[in-house]
């Protein structure tokens, strides 16, 4: 009973998040709802058995993705009323593409149901042994039969992100940065003076 309870408060809020998020006018706050709706999510998948799935749900969009978003929107300066502008522009591309989308999952539903498909019955190589949770199995084939191909992804990601480092970077050349050889370089009769003025005179520069 408590898992039926689960399931149906985690879906209906997983839904109501996901509505809010489009419907809501504040950038902010969409983003907000979307940490909630992601939440729930991992929710419903520890209910299904995926513990690894509700984990990466929770690290990697809560923990990155969508906190990003959430600094991105908070910092960069958008002008929301030219977002508008080519929301509209743009509605009838974005209309034909809901439309073709809509089609899609429409007859993809079809012919399921009309029972064309020939879908493959497991054979029981891929099980899981007894007595491992779901985290232990896929971290098993990870390292295991997966191991070069995973450390391949950490290696494509790595460069990457070294590749993303030095597109960004970026020389300054202004005159706010701190010199060190113009700084080595100064004289002494550059430098600061204390002197001390006579009442009524001011300061000779």
């Amino acid at each position: 009973m408590i898992h039926i309870i689960a399931f149906y408060l985690f879906a209906v809020m997983t839904v109501a998040s996901g509505a809010i998020t489009i419907l809501s006018r504040n950038p902010v706050h969409s983003v907000l709802w979307l940490i909630l709706a992601f939440f729930n999510a991992a929710g419903l998948m520890v209910l299904t058995g995926a513990e690894f799935i509700a984990a990466l749900l929770v690290i990697v969009y809560v923990g990155a993705v969508a906190v990003l978003f959430l600094f991105v929107v908070m910092m960069l300066d958008i002008d929301f009323a030219e977002l508008r502008a080519g929301f509209v522009r743009y509605f009838p591309f974005g209309a034909l593409v809901a439309i073709v989308l809509l089609a899609e999952i429409v007859l993809g539903i079809g012919a399921y149901r009309a029972g064309n498909l020939e879908l493959g019955t497991p054979d029981g190589t891929a099980a899981t042994a007894a007595g491992l949770s779901n985290i232990e199995a896929i971290g098993g084939l990870l390292y295991s039969r997966y191991l070069f191909l995973f450390e391949a992804a950490g290696v494509i990601l790595l460069v990457a992100m070294i590749g993303a480092i030095v597109l960004t970077h970026r020389q300054r050349n202004d005159t706010r940065g701190q010199k060190i050889s113009k700084q080595n370089q100064r004289r002494p009769q550059d430098a600061t003076v204390n002197v001390k003025p006579e009442i009524g005179k001011g300061v000779s520069l």
